[in-house]
């Protein structure tokens, strides 16, 4: 068992720190421990913790977790003494999610989903470190019905030899890896299962709707939905998911819990409250379906509520408006007017 010196701020480990979510999880994390963000740029972007890397608690380790990992062996941690202190959490985001590059990204979004969640989990064993996996509401397969939000304990149907099967069968094998991790090892393991989170830092040009949708509405150029005006959704902001997942792992909870909203909206409804933010003169059109974007289920959040005390509290016009001004902040600019 790994011997622990007790140090004024723990090491926390998080991999896929660069992308969307790891890279706001880093954001909170920073202000009270050591931050190790661990990204291989497949999907994940140096511009999401530019900010954060002359901070002295936070260092960057560019790497595959399909790949071994020694981080006593690192030079660039020595100052996080991690062979006397160790590693006291670790959260796994790492894998690929661009919808933009599914396919290409078929057989590292496998090894990610294995290997990796495999190598993470050797690393939460030989330091004792609490374990969070993100996992996804994929697990849960299709909606079957609006009016129904899937429990916990419901038993999805993946199909597991479908074209999207290396992220949806891949997001339940990890959970699986996780579960007898737990098991094996007494491991305070967690799973949380995240429905569909946006916010500021989601790709642009890559799949992603939301700023998608708000860059065509800058540019006033149709805004595509890749479905037909009954394409509906659930919408939670990144602030609200990252409150749910620090409340998680301080908990003595290993899940999985359902976290997102259980508010279910149309795209056209969000189209038509970006278009009005910035009036915009953009249209809203409808375009074929797309593999990697499709009608997920929609959550049951009791469990989250009444062990966590945790709801989703950004309304969804708030949080198009905070992302909104980050990508036109990108952009370079102040009104709609202004990119015609």
């Amino acid at each position: 068992m790994f011997k622990r010196a007790i140090f004024d701020r723990p090491n926390i480990l998080v991999t896929g720190g660069a992308g969307f979510i790891g890279s706001h999880l880093c954001d909170r994390l920073i202000s009270t421990s050591k931050v190790i963000c661990l990204d291989n740029f497949s999907t994940g972007a140096e511009i999401n913790i530019d900010h954060l890397l002359a901070d002295p608690n936070f260092e960057f380790i560019k790497h595959d977790i399909t790949e071994p990992l020694d981080l006593e062996k690192l030079p660039e941690l020595q100052k996080f003494k991690i062979e006397f202190q160790g590693i006291q959490e670790i959260y796994n985001l790492a894998c690929p999610t661009s919808p933009k590059d599914f396919v290409k990204n078929k057989i590292p979004t496998i090894l990610a989903s294995s290997y990796g969640v495999k190598n993470m989990l050797d690393l939460a064993v030989r330091f004792k470190a609490k374990f969070m996996h993100f996992s996804s509401s994929v697990v849960y397969g299709p909606r079957q019905n609006d009016s129904l939000r899937v429990k916990e304990d419901d038993l999805g149907k993946v199909d597991f030899l479908s074209e999207r099967s290396s992220y949806d069968e891949g997001k339940r094998f990890s959970e699986t890896i996780v579960e007898n991790y737990r098991q094996a090892y007494d491991l305070d393991a967690k799973v949380a299962r995240l429905f569909r989170i946006y916010g500021p830092r989601l790709k642009l040009n890559e799949g992603n709707l939301i700023p998608d949708f708000i860059n065509s509405a800058l540019d006033n150029t149709d805004l595509s939905i890749p479905g037909d005006a009954n394409f509906s959704t659930s919408l939670c902001y990144i602030n609200d998911c990252v409150d749910a997942c620090l409340k998680m792992m301080a908990a003595d909870i290993n899940g999985p819990v359902n976290i997102g909203s259980d508010i279910n909206i149309s795209f056209t409804k969000i189209c038509e409250i970006i278009i009005k933010l910035l009036k915009s003169k953009s249209k809203i059109k409808y375009s074929d379906k797309h593999l990697f974007i499709t009608e997920l289920c929609l959550p049951d959040i009791t469990k989250v509520r009444e062990e966590l005390g945790w709801l989703p509290v950004v309304t969804l016009e708030k949080g198009l408006e905070k992302t909104i001004d980050d990508l036109r902040a990108s952009k370079g600019l102040k009104t709609v007017r202004e990119s015609i």
